[in-house]
């Protein structure tokens, strides 16, 4: 039987245990990201490790996006353009592929960066998967790595201010291949957190 923590009654200091956090990330990480993902929990001696949730991309976004590239006009000259001419199954299977790579890249650029991780490819709603891996290995914190959504954190409807509503950790948002300084000085998106 697994021994759980409370973050009331032990020490992340006494190296022992485990101090889980889980990364919710939109696309495979650096290994500049990694390090400094690392270098957040540097002082931690309890074993930190890294629950990565990557979200399966989606093959009708897909369909849709590049169907969106084209014109109104474009449509109207080429009928012959139908969703049954574009092989729904291979690009479901595509997306697989690209974000297995992609998990398998973040997962060995955190083992790069001196950390352990786990991760898997989710098709649930991310933060739904989040909220539900953060309870499953009684998680201390989250973190979300995004690319910029000057949009979604304008309305505020980003993975992170969904995640900071429904979870009882604190909730870290980083932007993906920006450095700390980048972050904090406004020269790049920003970095929020809890």
């Amino acid at each position: 039987m697994s021994e759980t923590h409370t973050p009331t009654d032990e020490s992340i200091h006494d190296g022992h245990g485990t101090y889980d956090v889980v990364l919710l990330v939109e696309q495979a990480l650096s290994p500049a990201d990694a390090a400094q993902v690392r270098s957040l929990h540097s002082e931690i001696e309890d074993q930190v490790v890294y629950h990565v949730l990557l979200p399966l991309e989606d093959a009708a976004a897909r369909i849709e996006a590049s169907m969106g590239t084209l014109g109104a006009g474009d449509l109207m000259a080429a009928p012959a353009l139908a969703m049954n001419d574009v092989d729904i199954e291979a690009l479901r299977k595509e997306c697989e592929d690209t974000s297995n790579a992609e998990l398998k890249q973040t997962l060995a650029a955190i083992a790069g960066a001196g950390g352990k991780a786990t991760g898997k490819v989710t098709s649930e709603p991310p933060v739904d998967a989040l909220a539900a891996l953060v309870t499953a290995v009684d998680a201390r914190e989250a973190i979300i790595l995004t690319r910029p959504h000057v949009v979604a954190e304008f309305f505020h409807v980003d993975w992170t201010s969904r995640a900071r509503r429904k979870l009882g950790v604190p909730v870290l948002h980083l932007i993906e291949h920006e450095n700390f300084d980048e972050q904090a000085s406004g020269q790049g998106e920003g970095v929020s957190g809890v």
